[in-house]
């Protein structure tokens, strides 16, 4: 008999097919009663594939007695919570690796889009502005600047070697330091005020909330940029975006928001920002290579095999 799981949300298409055939799947995005869902189904699905930002927590994970694994789509786990699946002995999984380069790849294109005001300049152009007002103004070098990253794990890693193939001067803080050939800064003040570009790519939750505050971003200063493409929710938004408007931060590149997909509309009208509606892996051969390590976790779990990618 095929396994019985719980689809959280709509996923990657490929995935959700997958997915369908291989287990036997209950919606819980379409259910118009969640409590009666889960009841119906509490004696009988032994794991969660979970897509976006639901939380997991103890009290969805006691609805489910018999829950065995969380197979999540993503490398991100902070709507998980992990101390509440180790307490009930349920393996957390994830997907990394497999996104590392389309994530660096949109980083790297966010620090370059708000130096050089590429996205502005091509508005610019397509507004006749070229013709009526005459070339674009003059923006600011990519080389020679400091990338400070906050946070340099795989895809830190990723993003560095970007970096320094367009010249930039890598820094970078985490929690311990690491066996790197960067520049480390103690905390995340030091390395702002020692970086032109600050890159958040730590990961998100209750440990990371506002990490990126007003001490930090008048550390970065007023010629200093600011990239996110971790969560949104490690930035104070509010304080960014009045810093944004005042000018006393030269700009930003967000791929990440606090309330996805809402976005506050007063960033729209900024010059001095680039905006991303959260694409970081959203390419079909990343996402697709994430469903199948997704997947993979919940077909050795199934058949008493060590999953792949184990969280917790």
């Amino acid at each position: 008999m095929k396994a019985e799981i719980i689809l959280t949300a709509q996923g990657h298409a490929g995935t959700m097919a997958t997915l369908q055939n291989e287990f036997t799947c209950h919606k819980l995005f379409e259910a118009a009663d969640r409590a009666a869902f889960l009841k119906q189904h509490a004696q009988t699905v032994r794991g969660l594939a979970t897509f976006g930002p639901m939380p997991v927590d103890g009290k969805l994970m006691d609805a489910l007695p018999k829950l065995e694994i969380i197979s999540n789509f993503g490398v991100g786990v902070d709507a998980i919570n992990l101390e509440d699946a180790r307490k009930r002995g349920i393996i957390v999984t994830n997907t990394p690796d497999v996104l590392n380069d389309c994530v660096a790849d949109t980083a790297f294109a966010l620090v370059v889009s708000s130096l050089r005001k590429f996205p502005q300049a091509e508005a610019y152009l397509r507004a006749g502005k070229w013709a009526s007002r005459g070339p674009y103004p003059l923006t600011t070098s990519v080389g020679g600047k400091t990338l400070g990253i906050l946070g340099l794990g795989r895809i830190g890693e990723a993003i560095a070697k970007r970096a320094l193939a367009s010249g930039m001067k890598i820094r970078y803080h985490n929690r311990h330091k690491k066996d790197a050939p960067y520049s480390y800064d103690p905390d995340p003040v030091t390395l702002a005020r020692n970086s032109d570009v600050l890159m958040i790519v730590t990961p998100g939750g209750p440990e990371t909330s506002k990490l990126v505050s007003t001490k930090v971003l008048d550390a970065l200063g007023p010629e200093g940029y600011v990239v996110n493409i971790a969560r949104g929710s490690v930035i104070d938004e509010p304080v960014l975006l009045r810093y944004l408007q005042e000018k006393r931060i030269a700009g930003a590149g967000l791929d990440v928001f606090a309330d996805e997909p809402r976005v506050p509309p007063e960033f729209f009208s900024l010059d001095n920002a680039v905006l991303f509606p959260h694409v970081g892996s959203a390419t079909a051969e990343t996402r697709k290579a994430m469903g199948d390590l997704q997947i993979e976790n919940l077909r050795r779990h199934f058949a008493g095999q060590p999953v792949l990618t184990k969280v917790a």
